[in-house]
């Protein structure tokens, strides 16, 4: 391996630290914000332990919301926390462990697994 696709792999690591990866994921999301009506938007990327999503409706940093949203195996309802907002991009971490995680972590592995097969992205 050469030194620049090391040290490439290094500075991703540092700048970037996740407990989980990430995987591109586009479905339809709800999000409930306390006794406001629903926000809509649309996921862009998924872990076992958060989703980002681009919504056109501020959700301000450190609201509790509640998220909707299906992936191939069911219908997911979790509680979440809004950690970071960039323009209409609102990243989400997930709060409690549930079913529903279950069905993320299973949706993320999957995800995975397509993502190792050659000619897949």
């Amino acid at each position: 391996m050469d030194l620049e696709h090391q040290l490439g792999s290094q500075a991703q690591t540092m700048v970037d630290p996740r407990r989980h990866p990430r995987f591109k994921f586009k479905t339809d999301i709800c999000v409930y914000v306390r006794d406001s009506e629903v926000v809509r938007g649309e996921t862009v990327d998924l872990s076992q332990s958060g989703v980002a999503a681009m919504m056109r409706v501020e959700v301000p940093v450190g609201e509790v919301v509640r998220l909707e949203f299906s992936v191939p195996s069911g219908d997911v309802e979790i509680h979440a926390v809004v950690r970071q907002r960039n323009a209409f991009r609102y990243g989400f971490q997930f709060l409690e462990a549930s079913s529903a995680q279950d069905l993320i972590g299973r949706t993320c592995r999957d995800l995975a697994i397509k993502l190792a097969l050659p000619g897949s992205e």
